[in-house]
């Protein structure tokens, strides 16, 4: 049993990761500032005995206690949240980091940081290794996150050679299932919750764009796998499904799959968003015996009910 820090506790992520350390026996302190995370994904825990709840905002500093792992995953993901405060957002990623490191320095934890595939930017390389340095845009409306994950990245890394850090940095790939916010701007969600209620489906583009879609529980299995790796193995490593699929594909699926009526409908592409995106699996697959076991329509099976509830819940109210 393990004393664990995990920042962003309240979000999609996050609630799913609170599940799985409380399941494994650690003792688990969750902080969120509640922007883009929600009480109600931890609702099921509130009276679990090993787990505590503080609402603070990790760019202010952190002194809860004394931990053995610290887990830092707070901030929003979805690009129109993040360019909401985009400001705020940078300070997440720089600020946020620098306090959960100076919390694992302090008490000799051991720290990861959930960084994204975003540090890749729009790629020139396909598919992305670990190796990859990105293309990303420092002055691009996304700068501000993925440039704030890759200075977060820099921090983990210059603490790990200063101050001997036992760290590790996973790069996240696009992730989805239950407990996504429905209204946060993520692909998944906008196209399975236009679908239940038989809105156009919005593609930015010519939907020729692809990704690589991972259902959370693979996702988390590969985290809790990197967390427990030998202490030496630092990455970064990729997390995801290296299955790609156009977004227009994406689209056709979860009309498929809702019975929906709904249209496809285009808009422009966002600047800076990127044209390809999967994932290289080699190093996961080779260190953390991982790779993801859930294919899209199972995952996206299990999604589309979870949203279907809360739609209906929302109606109900």
């Amino acid at each position: 049993m393990a004393r664990v820090l995990l920042t962003g506790a309240a979000g999609f992520l996050g609630s799913h990761l609170c599940d799985r350390l409380l399941a494994e026996r650690h003792q688990l302190t969750g902080i969120d500032n509640l922007s883009t995370g929600s009480l109600e994904n931890l609702s099921h825990l509130e009276s679990h005995p090993d787990f505590r709840f503080v609402t603070h905002d990790v760019r202010d500093p952190i002194d809860l206690g004394t931990f053995d792992i610290v887990m830092n995953f707070a901030c929003p993901a979805s690009p129109p949240t993040y360019q909401l405060d985009p400001v705020g957002t940078a300070r997440t990623c720089f600020q946020g980091t620098l306090n959960s490191l100076e919390v694992a320095r302090r008490d000799g934890a051991r720290f990861m940081q959930a960084s994204t595939s975003e540090v890749y930017g729009d790629p020139t390389v396909h598919p992305q290794p670990e190796t990859y340095r990105g293309t990303v845009n420092p002055i691009g409306p996304r700068a501000c996150y993925d440039e704030g994950k890759r200075v977060g990245e820099t921090l983990c890394f210059d603490y790990h050679r200063q101050y001997g850090l036992e760290m590790k940095v996973i790069r996240i790939f696009n992730t989805y299932g239950p407990r996504m916010n429905p209204d946060d701007g993520r692909v998944v969600s906008n196209f399975v919750v236009q679908a239940l209620l038989g809105h156009d489906i919005t593609i930015f583009g010519e939907g020729e764009q692809t990704r690589s879609f991972c259902f959370v529980d693979d996702l988390v299995d590969g985290i809790m796998r990197m967390l427990n790796s030998q202490s030496g193995f630092t990455g970064p490593v990729n997390l995801g499904n290296p299955e790609e699929f156009t977004i227009r594909e994406l689209a056709e699926i979860v009309i498929e799959m809702t019975g929906s009526q709904s249209r496809i409908v285009y808009r422009p592409l966002p600047t800076d968003d990127p044209r390809q995106r999967r994932p290289t699996i080699d190093m996961a697959q080779q260190e953390l015996k991982w790779s993801p076991s859930v294919r899209l329509r199972e995952g996206l099976s299990r999604t589309i009910e979870y949203f279907d509830n809360v739609l209906s819940r929302r109606s109900a109210a």
